[in-house]
């Protein structure tokens, strides 16, 4: 046969993606752009309260879930937050001491309910799996098995309180439910956001339908950002191919002494203003 054979069908390029770098598109390609492409990397603001909160819990429970389900006690989980707790970003000693507290109380909750569960097949897992147009990975917080399925099951620790339905629209939950699915060739279909503050679990059996609505958004926003990114290394402006997306967001910005748009659009506010 003369000639390169066509593979109709079949992208050239497959763009590898995580739903941090989708996520960080679709609030600001500035945001993007500074985070993941400009060399040297544009320094960051300091740390944030909610922020550091957040990490310290994720450490507490992979360390936590790490163990035989019989050393998963309410005492092991605040022995072990208190040993990742962090302080950066809180407005002193009082506040930090007063959040340690609270968190501690989340997880001897959580761990009394949950703690014994023999379902946990994974925790603090990398995922990577193509999947139309895209490469979609990441690290899911805590895979398990049950009924024979996966479940992927991701913490959170916001201050506003979740419905199923921020399970069933979270593209992060439905990428990793994909990816998970991909790397085991088995089914994938229960996202749950388990909400520490609360107790409460938020949980979302998607269909390959809404699967597929997820993975089809996920493919135009990779298209645009590799779009942008390849525009940029052939010289175009990068403030043209990579635009503000000004709004409250901004006043949150790791990059926000970079970028005067960001200032006019939102104001200042202190490390410990996301918090609960």
């Amino acid at each position: 046969m003369q000639g390169r054979l066509e593979l109709e069908g079949i992208p050239d390029r497959l763009v590898r993606v995580t739903p941090a770098r989708l996520g960080t598109w679709s609030i600001c390609p500035r945001r993007y752009r500074m985070t993941y492409l400009d060399r040297p990397a544009p320094s960051r603001g300091g740390a944030w309260a909610h922020s550091t909160l957040g990490a310290v819990v994720h450490n507490a429970l992979r360390a936590l879930f790490e163990l035989p389900a019989h050393r998963r006690t309410p005492e092991q989980a605040a022995l072990l937050l208190r040993q990742h707790w962090k302080s950066d970003g809180f407005a002193g000693a009082e506040q930090a001491a007063e959040y340690r507290r609270r968190a501690e109380g989340w997880l001897s909750d959580y761990v009394d309910r949950f703690g014994d569960s023999d379902t946990v097949v994974g925790v603090e897992r990398r995922v990577s799996a193509a999947t139309g147009t895209i490469i979609a990975e990441g690290r899911v917080d805590r895979i398990d098995q049950r009924a024979g399925e996966l479940v992927v099951v991701d913490y959170k620790t916001g201050r506003h309180a979740l419905s199923a339905e921020d399970a069933r629209d979270s593209r992060a939950l439905a990428l990793y439910a994909l990816a998970v699915r991909g790397m085991s060739h088995r089914t994938c279909r229960r996202v749950e956001l388990h909400h520490l503050p609360t107790g409460r679990i938020l949980a979302w059996e998607h269909t390959e339908e809404s699967l597929a609505r997820h993975r089809s958004r996920a493919e135009e926003l990779a298209a645009e950002l590799q779009a942008a990114t390849d525009a940029l290394h052939t010289g175009q402006n990068a403030d043209t191919t990579f635009p503000p997306r000004t709004g409250r967001h901004c006043s949150s910005c790791d990059f926000r002494q970079h970028c005067p748009d960001g200032r006019r659009a939102a104001p200042d506010i202190a490390p410990w203003a996301l918090l609960g």
